[in-house]
């Protein structure tokens, strides 16, 4: 079976950087699960992996705005520490949940200074090449209940 719009595909993966640097892999864990053409994965990964088959290895570059988008500056913003409540030890690297206009949104606190919080509400893999290397481990037709709720059931998918 080819992978097309509502195929659960079943794959393992390593993914890096232009360096070459490992970011993400599946390497020695359970391959990931996913439902074709849902968008739960980047749309140059996606696109690639249409048509294609259990079995099939590929390497694919994806692109920034195919990834992760475009870094965007006006997305990193300095605040007043006192903004930022309730948090007492703030560091380099923290993740926390802020709320805007789009609703909630995770940032990353890139620069504690004296009274002033730098945060970037970029995705960590934005304005970044994406590196994939692919092994399509399965593919076959999602079930009913599976497209109803969205996500794959049973080994290596969602358990209820």
């Amino acid at each position: 079976m080819d992978i097309q719009k509502d195929s659960v595909v079943t794959f393992h993966y390593t993914l890096k950087d232009d360096a070459g640097k490992v970011l993400d892999s599946s390497d020695g864990g359970a391959p990931l699960a996913y439902i074709h053409g849902h968008g739960n994965l980047v749309a140059g990964l996606e696109r690639e992996l249409t048509g294609r088959s259990a079995g099939d290895s590929l390497d694919v570059k994806v692109s920034p705005a195919d990834g992760y988008g475009e870094y965007d500056a006006a997305l990193v913003q300095r605040v007043p520490r006192r903004q930022l409540k309730g948090i007492a030890k703030l560091h380099v690297g923290m993740k926390l949940h802020a709320q805007t206009q789009e609703g909630p949104r995770e940032v990353t606190v890139t620069q504690v200074l004296g009274d002033t919080v730098t945060i970037d509400a970029n995705h960590p893999l934005a304005g970044k090449n994406l590196n994939f290397a692919i092994n399509v481990t399965d593919v076959r037709e999602a079930t009913a209940e599976e497209l109803e709720h969205g996500h794959v059931h049973g080994e290596h998918g969602h358990h209820h």
